[in-house]
């Protein structure tokens, strides 16, 4: 993970320092919010190497369940700075509407350069989703969303870019206000994934996991199913089975065995709890 993000941000840092050029020789809004946006991106790979080392550590004694969520803390800390970036963009637009602001005419070159970064931006946005998904990291899915969301708004600086000759003042500032919904989106997006792990949403349906405990021989009744899961995908669960008075402990322990493997054999890689009821 921290290679990935060692590769983004130098990627990330290309291209803010291209869109800032461009938004600072046109006095385009909408490229300086798409600048603000990938500088976001910078920050949040920043963050994320950081919390990374983190998160990556094994589990200790006053982390007996691992440090994973401190990878989704740093998806959090995404949505800080998309909720700053939202703030500005609205700002701008707005007074660029009061004030009729101008800017100024785009060359050739400012179209072909804001062009590059949105090449760019795709690039980032595949290889960043390729690497989450493989790694089953929530914090590298999250970032890569909210750089998706950059190739809209990159999209939006190129249009801007283009009519700038038409000298529509209102225009720029109405897509600048896009930008800014476009950042609340991605931000609502990263909270609706992140917050079910902080709380310790439930990870599989009680039901489902109840039927694949009923599927181990000698299990007369399931109790006090309870799951959940880390934001690397690991399943943290525990379950109660009954089993009849006379069995032997040894006999006992081979259940929960069996229990234990028939759940990691279903839903994938898990750490589960069986406790032994006799009935």
């Amino acid at each position: 993970m921290r290679r990935t993000l060692l590769v983004v941000l130098a990627l990330n840092l290309i291209v803010t320092v291209a869109k800032l050029v461009v938004g600072a020789r046109t006095h385009t809004l909408t490229v300086l919010g798409a600048a603000l946006e990938s500088g976001l991106d910078v920050l949040n790979n920043l963050v994320g190497i950081m919390l990374i080392a983190v998160a990556s550590r094994a589990p200790d004694e006053n982390h007996p369940y691992g440090h994973d969520k401190f990878e989704t803390v740093g998806a959090l800390g995404i949505v800080v700075f998309l909720s700053i970036s939202c703030f500005e963009l609205i700002r701008q637009g707005i007074a660029a509407l009061m004030t009729s602001r101008v800017p100024h005419p785009a060359t050739p070159r400012d179209m072909g350069i804001v062009s590059a970064t949105l090449a760019v931006n795709a690039f980032v946005v595949w290889y960043e989703r390729k690497r989450g998904r493989e790694l089953g990291s929530s914090f590298l899915l999250a970032d890569a969303a909210h750089t998706g969301s950059d190739i809209l708004v990159t999209l939006l600086a190129l249009a801007s870019l283009a009519i700038s000759r038409i000298e529509r003042p209102w225009i720029d500032a109405a897509l600048a206000i896009t930008v800014a919904l476009i950042i609340a989106w991605s931000g609502f997006e990263v909270l609706r994934q992140s917050i079910p792990v902080l709380v310790d949403e439930r990870a599989i349906d009680a039901s489902k996991l109840r039927d694949v405990v009923l599927g181990v021989s000698d299990i007369r009744d399931v109790r006090n199913i309870r799951s959940r899961s880390t934001p690397s995908g690991q399943l943290f669960a525990e379950v109660t089975i009954a089993v009849a008075g006379a069995t032997p402990v040894d006999a006992a322990h081979r259940l929960a065995d069996a229990v234990e493997a028939a759940i990691e054999r279903e839903f994938g890689t898990s750490q589960v709890t069986v406790h032994v009821e006799p009935v």
